[in-house]
């Protein structure tokens, strides 16, 4: 048997998996690996322009198809460039398989050239990590590592590869299959506690379902809309779990919590009971936690046992994969009351309840024909794509906006960075969902503030030739701390204004892509359809928005999900600040 390198090795493995892209950066003690992928025709790796837009990228490659993400990169900085994506996809459940370079073992400890623990500083924000000290211990690692990327709860598993290892040689062995101690996953829910979720999902008569992004890393979207539709329960999706329901079904609440809607809000404030799938119960869902769903009875069905009972108190803990444990639970269900219309007259005063709700606040805004609202845009993109797009989002107002006024009906189509809050996620995550959809519309929302941090990136869509769509709602301002410090810092901008921002269309021009402007509303339609269907490369359409808008409803921080503000709330005090100005 001819024995092959470390960097072969590897390579191979990545083969096994069925990797097709990388999403890398080069760097000295990696250059044997890059070496090897000079000739490599399976595997293409994507070359970015920062180590942190490779990680964002894969991110969004695995997000767009559930399959792990792969980084490489180089030792010292090309490592610790990686840590803000890394956390990114920790928080978010997201499987990736990060490759570091490191210093030859014997310099390790050393202070060498380009040396970092990369291990150590990756440990609180990684799943699992390694570092290899042998060559011979390299195959059982990366197979042990997409394992761990993609079972359970997904998250990033990061192996750090030391110069010698690369280099080394051994046989190449495939292990077919692994074993690891202490680490089984719990798939199949407790079927009696199953069964006492069933009966009490019977005895309710003010359900809500509050799904969550574990919805979609199951696959459990059919099930879900089974259990809703059959027993008539209204359904709230966190951030992560946009597109896990349609947004286009009746039941839909849209999302809950500090920017929720205000139905969604109130539905969980009155209901008896609360069905929590795949979700966290984080502080923006629930705001002030001891007022949270103070009437309802909490069954609570997650695959990470330290997520339940973590923030708020649950009456059914049922650990295990969504998908399994709805797939039981239906069945169950489907023997109590055994008809649609039996459910439908159960829950006749609830929904009646739910409709009037959203007729008293939808999603709403002041529109305007003399200056460009934000709200707009996402509303026009929505039109006339019919919401057949991918969407990526920026982190601020540009995601809330996103998430409130495009409505998805597919799981992995919306597609931000949730418990991190990263700015400078969208762009990169677009061109890893590009890659694995070619034929798909990508569209990244965008904030002038988020896009210029891996606005580099342009360089890798372009190169790559991919049409990623960019819409920056450009509002020269940090929106969404602007809007903390207008309404709790009484109006004191500290650094929130960018009173340098870049010409879009010229940063785009300068590096092969198309830049568009609109600059008045009835410019809108007309650069969005130019942009998204005529153009077929990459495209910047810059879009000079109201600064002045606000994401409403807002829940303060701290208060409770029902102490909502809304925009008519702001026009009452700006009325009165006028008055007492004229007096």
């Amino acid at each position: 048997m001819k024995q092959l390198t470390g960097s072969e090795i590897l390579i191979e493995c990545l083969k096994k998996e069925g990797v097709k892209h990388i999403f890398g950066y080069p760097g000295g003690v990696v250059l044997n690996i890059f070496d090897f992928l000079y000739d490599d025709k399976d595997i293409k790796l994507i070359l970015t322009r920062h180590e942190q837009g490779a990680v964002h990228a894969a991110d969004g490659y695995a997000r767009a198809t559930g399959k792990p993400g792969v980084v490489l990169v180089t030792s010292g900085p090309g490592a610790t460039n990686t840590v803000t994506g890394i956390a990114t996809a920790s928080m978010d459940s997201v499987p990736l398989v990060v490759i570091t370079g490191q210093v030859p073992t014997m310099l390790i400890g050393n202070d060498a050239f380009q040396e970092a623990d990369i291990v150590g500083i990756t440990r609180p924000c990684t799943k699992h990590n390694y570092l290899v000290k042998d060559v011979n211990e390299l195959a059982v690692v990366i197979k042990e590592a997409f394992h761990i990327a993609v079972s359970g709860r997904p998250g990033p598993v990061l192996i750090d590869l030391p110069k010698d290892v690369t280099a080394g040689k051994t046989d190449f062995v495939w292990p077919e299959k692994i074993q690891l101690a202490g680490y089984k996953p719990r798939y199949e829910g407790n079927k009696w506690m199953i069964n006492q979720a069933a009966h009490m999902i019977e005895k309710s008569r003010k359900p809500v379902i509050v799904a969550g992004g574990g919805v979609i890393i199951s696959g459990a979207h059919k099930e879900l809309r089974e259990l809703a539709e059959h027993a008539q329960i209204p359904v709230t999706t966190t951030l992560m779990g946009i597109g896990c329901f349609p947004g286009t079904n009746r039941l839909c609440l849209g999302m809950p919590g500090m920017h929720g809607t205000y139905y969604a809000n109130k539905a969980i404030q009155e209901s008896d009971l609360l069905i929590a799938l795949g979700m966290r119960f984080d502080d923006r869902v629930t705001g002030k936690t001891d007022s949270f769903a103070p009437n309802a009875s909490i069954i609570h069905i997650d695959i990470d046992p330290t997520s339940i009972r973590k923030n708020v108190r649950v009456d059914i803990p049922i650990v295990g994969d969504v998908r399994k444990v709805l797939t039981a639970l239906n069945k169950m269900i489907k023997t109590e009351p055994s008809s649609k219309a039996q459910w439908q007259e159960i829950r006749k005063a609830w929904l009646k309840q739910i409709d009037a709700w959203k007729r008293e606040r939808p999603l709403t805004y002041t529109r305007s024909d003399e200056v460009i609202k934000p709200q707009a845009v996402v509303e026009k993109i929505y039109e006339l794509t019919r919401g057949d797009a991918i969407i990526t989002t920026e982190v601020g107002q540009n995601q809330m906006w996103a998430a409130q006024f495009y409505k998805y009906d597919k799981p992995r189509t919306f597609i931000s960075s949730g418990g991190l809050g990263t700015m400078g996620f969208g762009f990169p995550a677009a061109i890893g969902v590009q890659l694995a959809f070619p034929d798909k519309l990508v569209i990244d929302i965008a904030g002038d503030g988020s896009i210029q941090m891996n606005i580099q990136e342009l360089a890798t869509a372009v190169l790559n030739r991919l049409p990623v769509k960019v819409a920056i709602l450009n509002n020269g301002y940090l929106g969404m701390v602007r809007q903390w410090q207008e309404l709790f810092y009484g109006e004191r901008y500290s650094h929130t204004a960018l009173d340098v921002v870049p010409d879009f269309v010229k940063v785009a021009e300068s590096y092969g892509a198309v830049g568009l402007r609109a600059s008045k509303p009835s410019e809108v339609e007309d650069v969005l359809r130019e942009g998204l269907f005529k153009v077929k490369k990459t495209v910047f359409m810059d879009f000079a928005v109201d600064w002045r808008e606000k994401v409403y409803p807002m829940v303060p921080a701290g208060a409770p999900i029902d102490h909502m503000l809304f925009e008519e709330q702001e026009a009452r005090q700006e009325k009165k600040k006028g008055l007492r100005a004229v007096k």
